[in-house]
């Protein structure tokens, strides 16, 4: 059993395996609108669901030079609402083009060939061809900061659930087919992903 401190790994592990360990991790898909309108679109490996009751949702992001937060970040502070799509296998490829860095104005929707849809409650726009997006209005916003309290170059975005779409084409019998959907995660080393395709069932003891 190998133990180390982080910063401080053994000569076996060159490279930092927190991201190999905490895996499959979902993507936060995540569009926004800026000040002007203007929509955005980002995948965030750093999302989770944090609660149910009320359901709420969270991503991270990092920093520009300056230390202000990437648009993503920046925009749902400020508008306090976004939009978390769902990206599946048959999105991967354009999932992956909205993580490049584009000139500012130049919209990610357009750059990865994909259609906006209106939102119901919310202004940022929905991924059209994704199968489920809630529609989040922020509740906290806050800067990350380390154990001796120092801020850190990571914003935390937390959100509540305001309304979902979801294609009825993946609900059998009253539950959602979740293998059907085929949702992608983020894995470990850069540029490794996987798809859920198959489920086990195994129930809780009392």
């Amino acid at each position: 059993m190998i133990f180390y401190e982080p910063g401080r790994r053994p000569d076996l592990l060159p490279h930092d395996p927190f991201k190999a360990l905490v895996a499959p991790r979902p993507i936060g898909w995540i569009s926004t609108v800026g000040p002007d309108g203007e929509p955005n679109l980002a995948p965030y490996s750093y999302f989770n669901a944090v609660c149910d009751r009320p359901p709420l949702l969270a991503f991270s992001s990092s920093v520009l030079a300056g230390g202000e937060p990437k648009h993503s970040a920046a925009f749902a502070a400020a508008t306090r609402e976004f939009v978390w799509n769902l990206a599946t296998y048959h999105l991967r490829e354009a999932m992956n083009a909205t993580s490049a860095h584009l000139p500012a104005g130049v919209s990610e929707f357009a750059h990865a060939g994909l259609e906006p849809a209106p939102s119901r409650l919310v202004a940022p726009p929905r991924v059209a061809a994704s199968p489920c997006a809630m529609e989040c209005r922020v509740v906290e916003h806050l800067r990350l900061r380390d154990v001796e309290g120092r801020e850190l170059d990571r914003h935390l975005v937390i959100g509540q659930v305001v309304g979902v779409h979801l294609d009825e084409r993946y609900v059998v019998d009253g539950t959602v087919d979740t293998a059907a959907l085929r949702p992608i995660a983020r894995c470990g080393n850069l540029g490794d992903y996987v798809v859920v395709d198959r489920l086990f069932d195994m129930p809780r003891p009392d």
